[in-house]
């Protein structure tokens, strides 16, 4: 499914996506990109059967020290059983300070502009997806759906075999499930 244009409104269609195919595929793990916890609530709501991560931006991602995600909603999560994971962003995180610093471009920027070839939801599935993997919070050798958006809320949705940041260049995506077809 291509949407017409990026952003939160495409959220709703792309977590039914998600749902049907959790159900037609037993895919067992979804991991999705949220912020503010919104995006998880709603595929908590609304995908059962499922294990649930949700990765959060880093603290102090837009004002530093602070967290984007509310702290109730972080709880309201947790107490509905999602996983929610905030740590360093395995696609930016020391390097995106390198640059910033002294210019340049290092190898995970790069990773990262390639995989926006594609769209920034799909560069944000597959960072959100080795994160939940380096945690531990989904099994490895499994195939996830990842979940990711291109600002707010959730347009893209993959099938896909994350590796761990170790060995990145072993993710496999195996089915585009949904996307914006341009920005």
């Amino acid at each position: 499914m291509l949407w017409q244009k990026p952003g939160k409104e495409n959220t709703e269609n792309t977590i039914e996506i998600v749902k049907n195919t959790v159900k037609e595929r037993g895919i067992k793990h979804v991991v999705t990109a949220s912020s503010t916890g919104y995006t998880a609530k709603l595929l908590k709501q609304q995908v059962s059967g499922a294990n649930i991560v949700c990765v959060t931006h880093v603290c102090g991602f837009k004002t530093p020290g602070e967290m984007e995600m509310p702290r109730e909603m972080r709880q309201e999560l947790e107490t509905s059983g999602v996983k929610v994971l905030t740590t360093t962003h395995v696609l930016s995180g020391v390097e995106r300070g390198m640059s910033r610093k002294f210019g340049g471009v290092y190898p995970a920027e790069i990773i990262s502009n390639t995989l926006r070839m594609f769209g920034q939801g799909t560069k944000v599935c597959v960072e959100v997806a080795t994160m939940a993997l380096d945690a531990g919070l989904i099994p490895y050798g499994e195939e996830i759906i990842a979940v990711g958006g291109s600002s707010t809320g959730a347009d893209t949705a993959v099938i896909m075999r994350p590796a761990h940041a170790s060995e990145i260049f072993n993710t496999w995506i195996s089915q585009i499930l949904c996307k914006p077809a341009n920005l």
